[in-house]
């Protein structure tokens, strides 16, 4: 067990998460240019890893969201249902010709030497309009919540999203659960409400109220202002060493931090990657193995990362084997179309003690 106070009692939810929701297009290893067809898959990153809890792992997840009363909401709501997560919504009435919209987010596989390609519409999006007083979290918190997160995209929406995330981490924390923040620093978002000095300053009112944190080096650089490491390019970017020595710095600035996390991943062409994670938890150092991925479609697989880690967290698992649980859990992930899971916790726990591809007979 951790040092994190995780509640043990009867809740009505192990896990919820606030942020937006999104329909993400995706015409497969074809460019956007060439596309004839495309699949499409309901994400946001707070949402994905409350579906990966609920779908592999058997939790009791929420989300916290705005929904729009059209058919792509609808189609939505589809998504949500079948990923066994309960809704809260704030709805929105579509006018019927520019919205409010559930935003969408383009983006194409790559495949070898081809990079994939992200762009967004997130014009008159719901997710941004929310403000606090929108959820009634007195009455959400009063029925037992064990873990609630958020994360930085969410943050940048709007100059009302990171209050509301605030106001949600003070109610979650009266409420005894732990409160956890996904980085995910995205300067252009930040740029469209005052660039990266109002994202810092932002970030740090949230990671005030959070006890476990999730963020690559950039997000530590970029979202809280922690110096890094002078560049060694004669070591491979999977070296932890760095991370480790940022989130020294971060802990000094943020003593209410309990938990930092990350994956580690060296991209050596779109569909081969190496892949690890590292976990910092109650001041001590956790490394997993590092792994060699064939990867399908890489979106979606820090947020599994992250369900896979908090999940072992809540069940009551050694840091060690949480870390493991995240580690095969994100790259299992990677190997399936869409930004949440396909996966099976016997196949997660299977991978995470060190099991192959074998054929499963």
């Amino acid at each position: 067990m951790s040092g994190l106070s995780i509640r043990q009692d009867a809740c009505e939810l192990d896990f919820l998460s606030l942020g937006a929701l999104v329909h993400r297009l995706d015409p497969g290893v074809i460019p956007f240019r060439k596309a004839k067809s495309l699949d499409i898959h309901v994400s946001g990153g707070e949402y994905n890893v409350a579906a990966n809890l609920s779908d592999c792992f058997g939790l009791k997840t929420g989300v916290a969201t705005a929904m729009v009363d059209y058919p792509i909401g609808e189609m939505v709501q589809a998504k949500v249902r079948e990923m066994g997560v309960t809704p809260f919504y704030k709805w929105f009435k579509h006018d019927g010709v520019r919205g409010p919209n559930i935003a969408t987010v383009y983006s194409d596989r790559g495949q070898g030497v081809r990079a994939p390609v992200v762009f967004y519409n997130r014009s008159n999006e719901a997710g941004g309009m929310l403000k606090p007083g929108d959820f009634d979290w007195k009455g959400i918190f009063a029925k037992g919540v064990r873990w609630f997160h958020s994360g930085g995209i969410f943050s940048a929406l709007s100059e009302t999203t990171a209050p509301l995330i605030v106001e949600a981490m003070k109610a979650a924390k009266a409420a005894g659960a732990i409160n956890s923040f996904d980085l995910n620093y995205r300067a252009k978002l930040w740029a469209a409400i005052g660039g990266d000095a109002k994202g810092q300053q932002v970030i740090r009112t949230i990671v005030d109220q959070v006890d476990a944190l999730v963020g690559n080096e950039e997000d530590l650089q970029k979202g809280l202002g922690i110096k890094g490491p002078e560049v060694d390019k004669s070591k491979s970017k999977l070296d932890p060493d760095s991370f480790f020595q940022m989130i020294d710095q971060a802990v000094q600035k943020f003593p209410n931090i309990k938990l930092v996390a990350t994956t580690l991943r060296e991209v050596h062409s779109t569909n081969r990657h190496d892949w690890a994670a590292v976990l910092w938890l109650d001041g001590k150092r956790y490394v997993s193995p590092t792994m060699e991925l064939d990867v399908i479609d890489r979106i979606g697989g820090g947020d599994g990362f992250a369900a896979g880690l908090f999940y072992g967290l809540l069940a009551g698992k050694t840091p060690e084997e949480a870390l493991r649980l995240g580690w095969a859990h994100g790259a299992l992930l990677t190997t399936f179309p869409g930004d949440v899971t396909m996966a099976r916790l016997p196949e997660v726990e299977a991978l995470a003690k060190g099991g192959s591809a074998r054929v499963q007979r």
